[in-house]
């Protein structure tokens, strides 16, 4: 995992963007990760998506269509 960079959610949670590799297909992986407790390290959810590099441009674009219409 190369991580990217990382935005703070809530006090809890944050959300990491990272590259991977998983069977030898290469994505770009968006990750809720929330704060253990008890180490008060940052471990990993279910919460995400990972995007194929081929359609990450549409998805992008669409996700900035959708912040214009909230504006």
């Amino acid at each position: 995992m190369n991580i990217i960079g990382e935005i703070q959610k809530n006090q809890k949670e944050k959300i990491i963007v990272s590259t991977n590799e998983y069977k030898g297909n290469k994505y770009v992986d968006l990750r809720v990760h929330y704060e253990d407790e008890t180490s008060g390290e940052y471990k990993p959810t279910k919460k995400g998506i990972a995007i194929n590099p081929k359609i990450l441009p549409e998805v992008v674009e669409m996700i900035i269509q959708g912040g214009e219409q909230l504006q």
